[in-house]
């Protein structure tokens, strides 16, 4: 009995096709922090730290993100983490 017709074979397309689909998933949950500027860090860890998601340690000169219990002396880099974390929360439907 002959093999099967390589022509036939569609597991490249297939390949291809999951390839594409996961390109698009990672575009759509994939958070752009390029417009975090220290003005809009600043603001969002205010917000945040009024919400009790963010606690000011001052004689550490630290920021502690409380649900995730991960420290930060950087505002932006705070900001870029928590929107990054938000992204990841919605993204496993846990947001809502």
């Amino acid at each position: 009995m002959p093999g099967p017709d390589p022509h036939d074979d569609t597991s490249r397309d297939y390949e291809q096709f999951e390839k594409e689909q996961l390109a698009q998933d990672r575009g759509a949950t994939s958070v752009d922090t390029a417009d975090v500027d220290d003005t809009t860090a600043q603001d969002l860890v205010s917000e945040l730290i009024d919400a009790d998601i963010v606690s000011p340690v001052p004689e550490d000169q630290i920021l502690v993100h409380e649900p995730s219990g991960t420290t930060f002396d950087s505002t932006t880099q705070l900001a870029v983490f928590h929107r990054g974390w938000m992204a990841n929360r919605d993204a496993d439907g846990e947001g809502e």
